[in-house]
Formats: structure tokens, sequence, C-alpha cells
């Protein structure tokens, strides 16, 4: 079943996103991602049976996420009402899910299926490891890295380190991630115990959405460690202490769109198609 397609605001992923759907035949309205001579009035843009808003949905509850302009969330709603459609967006935030309900519009997360945070964990891997090869003057073959987490980013993080002949070490917190790390060949730390264990490390990423490096862990770091952190805002590195040390400290977000649109609008594209599916919708 062939549809109309709205795709309302967000960054590069949403243009990439709103291509994938017209190649494969949907009719598709944009607005809020080209400049507007080229997009349709709002009104007519958001008509689309299939609405996908961008990810997050709002940085602060109140607004949509745009490059150019603003549009107030209480403003959008009205415009997404009707029982034959459907309303999807990214990183919902509590704020934002409030209102969307108060206003009678029901908007899924696609951000939550685990396949489209496991299909992001990929660029968010290969763009860490791009961003401290850009960032120190050494290769990373032979180097002392450490990863910070196990979860979803710190496997492939390790993964492709190994694959770059690294000397890879990682810090987890629960026992069955330690095990799996020493059983996989990796050196295996304490993420609650990195005292004393930090200094011989190259470069350190962090994966962990929670202070970890705090000014007590920095100032432990070598002098030309280069540290790049993947974790959500506000991330797990005490950056103010970092620049006051002269460590270089890097906040890598929002890695997917920035390094590989196209491939994180292709993970949006099938978890879309995937929650079509459950909900029994013809794609």
């Amino acid at each position: 079943m062939k549809r109309c397609v709205s795709v309302l605001g967000g960054d590069p992923r949403q243009l990439c996103l709103a291509e994938l759907f017209r190649e494969e035949g949907h009719t598709v309205h944009t607005w809020g991602l080209a400049p507007p001579e080229r997009e349709r009035p709002l009104s007519q843009a958001a008509a689309g049976n299939l609405v996908i808003l961008p990810q997050p949905v709002s940085p602060d509850g109140l607004h949509l996420s745009l490059g150019r302009g603003e549009l107030l969330l209480e403003d959008l709603w009205p415009m997404l009402k009707g029982e034959d459609r459907v309303v999807l967006g990214g990183r919902i935030d509590p704020a934002t899910k409030q209102s969307a309900q108060a206003a009678g519009v029901a908007l899924t997360d696609y951000f939550q299926r685990e396949e489209l945070q496991v299909a992001n964990a990929v660029p968010t891997a290969e763009g860490a490891i791009a961003a401290a090869m850009a960032a120190t003057d050494r290769t990373l073959q032979d180097c002392r890295c450490l990863v910070i987490g196990f979860g979803r980013i710190g496997k492939l993080l390790a993964h492709r380190l190994r694959g770059l002949a690294a000397r890879v070490t990682v810090s987890a917190r629960r026992y069955e991630h330690l095990a799996w790390i020493e059983a996989l060949g990796y050196a295996p730390l304490r993420t609650d115990r990195l005292e004393g264990s930090i200094r011989p490390f190259h470069v350190i990423f962090n994966t962990v959405p929670a202070l970890i490096l705090d000014r007590r862990l920095l100032e432990e770091v070598r002098p030309d460690c280069v540290v790049v952190d993947v974790a959500s805002a506000p991330g797990g590195v005490d950056f103010a202490a970092a620049r006051e040390l002269g460590i270089t400290a890097l906040q890598e977000l929002a890695l997917p769109g920035r390094v590989a649109p196209l491939t994180a609008a292709r993970a949006v594209r099938d978890a879309i198609y995937h929650i079509l599916e459950e909900r029994g919708e013809t794609i």
C-alpha cells in the first residue's frame, strides 16, 4: 500500500528518509528541511497518513526540532489529529509525549526499537573511531584503547578497534558483561574501579550516559590521551575539568545523523516498516 508520507523537521537523516520513501513509490511531503520556497505550507505538508517527526522530536518539550526557525508543538498537534493517521517520532521525552496525548495525538517512538538502536550503534562506533584518529598523531594499531561500557556501542567499538589491531580494554559494571569481555579476549576492568588503572591508555572512549570521567579520574589521564565521549547528553566526562587540565576531550553527539545520514535513515525506515507490520497494516 503506497502512502502519503509527511516528514517534518529534523536533520540530514530526515532528508535521506524522505528520499528513500519517494524511491519506494510513496508520495512524500517535507517541511522544515528545505528552503521555504521549495516546500508546501505546513498545513498541507502535514496532511499525510504517515507522519514522521525527527529524533529527538523536541529539544525542549515545547518546540519541534528544526534546522531553521521555530515551531511550537502546541501549534503542530492539531494538524496531526485523526484516527487513520500514524504519527511517529524518535527519542520522545515525557513532556512532548504528554503534550501530544493532551492534544489527542497518538505518538509512537520509533527510537525505542531495539533493531534501530543496534543499527545506530554502527555509525556511532565508526564515527567515534574516526574522531579519535583525527585527534591523535598516532595510528590505532598497537594503541592502548579503553572502551567504557559494554552496551550496544561498546561492543561494536571494541570489535572494530580490535580489527584495527588496537590493544583493547573494556570496562563494565555487570558481572555477566565482564565475563563476556574476558571470554571475547579483551582486557576487563570494573567501571566503578578505574582509579589507578587509566594512565596507560592513549585513547579512551566513553559510552556510558553518566558521569564517569570526573576531575579525579581525569587527573590520572596521560597528557597526550584523547577522550571521545559518545554517550547521550550531558555525557560521561567533566569537560570543564578536561579543558582546565589540557586534555583533548571530544563530545561526539548524534553521530549517525552527522557521519552516515543515509545509513541512519535506512535504519529509521526499516523500524517504521516493522511498526506498521506489527500494527497489521499493509506496507
